[in-house]
């Protein structure tokens, strides 16, 4: 992961300054660099704050749109499937035989039971990233558009958070 930074850093930094910009939106795409990673890497290599930043959010928010529909559109279809089918013209109910749920899977669902939307969503970048969260509230159920909303709310939130400090930091060293 360490490796993955260092070539998105350099990546970012070799782009003329005009377009680094863009080398902080690819970044943010990325799963477990996000938003958060993203303006941390564009203020890193000189990227103003106020342009790495909301960037950075863009990147982030237009791979969560992604994630979040393609979703969605999975749910949707094995949803409608599993509740009907097609005998001869008529609807059939078939039972749902949902397999037992994995450990991980299970936690997560508990989760997302008691903090809902805006809760996992927030405090879901502590441990995955915002792609696994919002990809699990759809599964879950969750209307995509709210899930996308608050997704987008907190990897800004967390950007903002992160950028400020690694802004401030680099402000420190550099004098």
């Amino acid at each position: 992961m360490a490796d993955l930074l260092i070539n998105l850093q350099e990546f970012t930094s070799s782009l003329p300054p005009f377009l680094r910009w863009i080398g902080v939106m690819l970044a943010a795409v990325i799963p477990y660099v996000e938003a958060e990673g993203g303006a941390i890497l564009g203020i890193a290599a000189g990227v103003s704050p106020f342009l790495a930043i909301p960037a950075a959010i863009a990147g982030n928010g237009i791979a969560l749109a992604v994630v979040v529909n393609a979703t969605s559109a999975v749910r949707s279809g094995v949803t409608a499937r599993r509740n009907s089918t097609s005998a001869g013209g008529v609807a059939v109910t078939e039972e749902d035989n949902e397999p037992a749920p994995d450990a991980k899977r299970a936690r997560m669902r508990r989760v997302f039971d008691r903090y809902g939307v805006p809760g996992v969503s927030l405090l879901g970048p502590l441990l995955l990233p915002s792609h696994v969260t919002s990809a699990a509230m759809v599964g879950f159920g969750a209307p995509k558009r709210t899930v996308l909303i608050w997704g987008i709310v907190a990897v800004g939130a967390w950007a903002i958070l992160f950028g400020t400090i690694a802004y401030l930091g680099v402000s420190a060293l550099v004098g």
